[in-house]
């Protein structure tokens, strides 16, 4: 398997060296290739997403991906900020569906913004569309009738789209509680009223898969009210974008969630959800469990490797269970520590 990685910017690069030395010890019949992206690339080349960069990212299997934002480059012009090299790569490579888990693990309970018996129940998967709705819609500004300032963003869905991650969605909760939750805003958007009609046909194809609908509004409050009654939750471009940053703090730390953003063959790009923290890169306080434990989702969704994958999510599991805490967690072990901790349940898997 062909892997591309692309460390970033902020503190991109400090956790991506962790999750290398995790593959390392899997000794797996890998090869790595490197470019540059985001705020790294635009400093290098003036691109946020250089053409070698994008080449790259063609001919890889999978993407293992650290974080993009540099606040130096906050003012310049909008289609060469640093951020807009992971939609660019979401575009050309065709990564529609975005799957964000999260999932209390054991002993982390207390490090949750919710009661510890309300989030020992989490254990939900976010299936978010990203290639459609106001990312990728017309925008831009205007000025009105009367001389104002308009600025405007189109939200949009077609019927294929809907119907594209409906299906993931579906077969995600087949693989798991057979418990699908639709989430939108059919009560005032007509985009949400589409979304809505398009999941229902959808349905009659799995009939194994119990569906419901909620208000967004409503998601995010039984997000932190109830999340146990969640199993797969499938939404848009922007309320998935809100509502799997809301969960993530539910389970005690952003530094915990990964990420997978698939097309529809098995190339997928994996990126933990936190950003790249600028306010931290180059101290060595990163936590970068998210990024390992994207690396478990790139074996799994692209590898096809179950069983490796699982080995990581359980050394980090072990981890986590055995006190280790970065400061995220209101711990002291920094980045190397924590990355070199996983690389010993790892090995005492092997030879315990």
């Amino acid at each position: 398997m062909k892997i591309l990685l692309l460390a970033g910017d902020g503190i991109g690069p400090e956790i991506m060296v962790e999750a290398e030395k995790v593959l390392a010890v899997l000794a797996l019949p890998v090869t790595l290739d490197r470019a540059l992206v985001g705020g790294a690339a635009y400093a290098a080349t003036g691109h946020p997403l250089p053409p070698e960069t994008l080449d790259k990212a063609k001919a890889a299997d999978a993407i293992l991906f650290g974080a993009v934002g540099d606040p130096r480059f906050d003012n310049v012009e909008r289609h060469l900020r640093p951020e807009q090299a992971i939609l660019g790569l979401r575009a050309a490579l065709g990564l529609f569906a975005n799957l964000r888990p999260a999932k209390m693990f054991a002993g982390l309970e207390d490090a949750s913004a919710l009661r510890p018996e309300v989030a020992s129940a989490i254990d939900l998967l976010i299936v978010r569309e990203l290639n459609g709705d106001v990312y990728f819609g017309e925008k831009g500004t205007r000025t009105t009738a009367d001389g104002q300032r308009e600025g405007y963003d189109v939200m949009a869905y077609s019927e294929s789209e809907v119907r594209r991650i409906a299906h993931v969605a579906f077969r995600a909760a087949q693989g798991r509680n057979k418990r699908l939750c639709s989430v939108d805003k059919a009560n005032v958007l007509e985009t949400s009223q589409l979304w809505r009609d398009v999941v229902i046909e959808v349905a009659a194809e799995y009939p194994d898969v119990t569906l419901t609908h909620m208000y967004v509004d409503n998601a995010a409050m039984q997000l932190v009210r109830n999340p146990g009654q969640f199993d797969v939750v499938v939404t848009g471009n922007l309320f998935g974008d809100i509502l799997s940053d809301q969960a993530s703090m539910c389970v005690g730390s952003i530094g915990l969630l990964a990420s997978a953003s698939l097309s529809e063959g098995k190339q997928g790009l994996y990126e933990p959800i936190h950003g790249s923290a600028p306010d931290i890169a180059g101290k060595g306080v990163a936590n970068p469990l998210a990024m390992i434990l994207s690396l478990a989702m790139l074996l799994r969704h692209s590898g096809g490797d179950e069983a490796s994958a699982a080995r990581i999510e359980t050394a980090v599991a072990k981890v986590l269970a055995d006190g280790c805490r970065g400061a995220d967690l209101g711990g002291d072990m920094g980045t190397t520590a924590l990355g070199d901790a996983v690389v010993s349940a790892l090995n005492n898997q092997t030879h315990g």
